[in-house]
């Protein structure tokens, strides 16, 4: 079996490629800026078409993971157009190519996908979403499931871990640097979500990746808000609670709206036995293993 990362040395591509890499997968990945010290590297620019389907189409890979976004949700309401470059069109272009490879898709998505005016939310659910974020991630999904080829969404949330110095910080290391510089946290009160424990994914995405079809939610087992969860984490990485003072998500007056959404990951224990840890467990393993 040959898997493609796309997007290979993001938070989650990168470790998806030393999980894959220790389990004697043979993984290839790909990168845009930053670069891996592990074989089987490629530069890709998946906003150019031609040259990312005759990569895909040359390399012929059973399996594509694809996480390659713009995640960042102010970023993709003020600037529409790179959202839609990079994460609407840069999935067509992969499709594209698979479709050539006849390569099975699993694409990594976000609860962003809905509104959150329901209580909580299971994978049929029609997608309805609130952010021009989430409205990208849509379509993504949408030109997955028609594309014709086997696929997998894996929907997620708030997903945090231990990152290398180039890649995109997460709301416990915010914590952690912000109290551990004896500095004051504001926390929002009103946004919540479902904590994702970063290598409880990758572990699912090995487990799926070959004997799953169709949407997984692959969320913490805990919905919680933003001021609960830095408490949290104070508490177990001993740090000055304190110093977290809550607010109000009005008082920061960001360009896009936010959802609160609660994503259910029933299906992925009913089907496979497979459990998501909760926010406490996930910060003790994560504290377990403490970067220096």
């Amino acid at each position: 079996m040959r898997v493609l990362i796309v997007g290979g040395t993001g938070v989650i591509g990168s470790k998806l490629v030393r999980y894959f890499k220790e389990k004697n997968i043979d993984i290839k990945f790909t990168y845009l800026k930053n670069h891996l010290p592990i074989d089987g590297g490629y530069y890709l620019d998946i906003t150019e078409k031609t040259p990312t389907v005759k990569f895909i189409s040359d390399m012929k890979p059973d399996i594509i993971v694809h996480t390659t976004a713009i995640t960042n949700v102010d970023l993709c309401e003020i600037n529409r157009d790179l959202a839609d470059l990079v994460n609407v069109n840069g999935i067509k272009n992969v499709i594209e190519g698979a479709t050539i490879s006849r390569s099975k898709i699993i694409y990594i998505s976000t609860s962003a996908v809905f509104d959150g005016r329901k209580k909580e939310y299971e994978e049929n659910e029609c997608v309805s979403p609130l952010s021009h974020y989430g409205v990208t991630k849509a379509k993504g999904e949408e030109y997955v499931k028609t594309s014709g080829l086997p696929y997998l969404i894996l929907r997620t949330d708030q997903p945090y871990c231990w990152i290398e110095k180039w890649q995109h910080t997460n709301s416990v290391l915010r914590v952690l640097e912000t109290l551990g510089s004896q500095k004051t946290l504001n926390e929002v009160v009103d946004w919540h979500n479902t904590p994702t424990y970063v290598p409880d994914f990758v572990r699912v995405v090995f487990e799926l990746c070959d004997k799953a079809d169709g949407i997984f939610h692959v969320v913490g087992s805990d919905f919680i808000n933003r001021y609960e969860w830095a408490l949290e984490t104070a508490r177990i990485f001993g740090l000055n609670q304190e110093l977290i003072k809550p607010i109000n998500s009005d008082e920061l007056n960001l360009p896009a709206k936010r959802s609160n959404v609660k994503l259910v990951n029933h299906k992925l224990l009913q089907k496979f036995g497979i459990s998501m840890s909760g926010v406490e467990e996930g910060l003790k393993n994560m504290n377990s293993i403490r970067k220096t």
